[in-house]
C-alpha cells in the first residue's frame, strides 16, 4: 500500500482555499428594493444567513439590518452600524400578513421591508 505525502506548505494552503470557498460573499446577495422606518425606500442587497428565513439587508451609506427568526413570522433584529457595532434592536418582529416582504414591531413601530 502505497501513501501519499503532502509538504504541509501545500496542504495549509489547500486548507485556506477551502476555507475561503465556504465565506459568502456580495455575489451571494440579490438585489432587492428595501424600506427601514429610519431611512426610508431605497435600493438593497438581501442575503439569507441561514436556511429558517434568517436574512441581512445591506446598501452603500446605509446601516445593515438583520433578522433572526425564531419561529415562523417572528423575528429578532439588529442594526450593524460599522464593522464592530452590532446592536439588538429591541422587542420582537412579526411578518406582515397583509404584505409578507414586511417585518413590523409593535413595540417601537419600526418596520423592515424587502421587495
Amino acid at each position: 500500500m502505497r501513501l501519499l505525502c503532502f509538504p504541509s506548505v501545500f496542504l495549509s494552503s489547500f486548507l485556506a482555499a477551502a476555507a475561503l470557498a465556504t465565506i459568502p460573499t456580495r455575489a451571494d446577495a440579490k438585489l432587492a428594493r428595501c424600506f427601514t422606518t429610519d431611512d426610508g425606500y431605497y435600493d438593497c442587497d438581501i442575503k439569507a444567513t441561514d436556511k429558517d428565513g434568517s436574512f441581512e439587508i445591506s446598501a452603500p451609506k446605509k446601516p445593515r439590518y438583520g433578522l433572526i427568526m425564531d419561529e415562523p413570522g417572528l423575528a429578532s433584529a439588529f442594526v450593524m452600524r460599522g464593522t464592530s457595532r452590532n446592536v439588538a434592536l429591541p422587542g420582537k418582529f412579526k411578518r406582515n400578513k397583509q404584505d409578507l416582504a414586511c417585518w413590523y414591531n409593535a413595540e417601537t413601530r419600526v418596520r423592515i421591508c424587502v421587495w
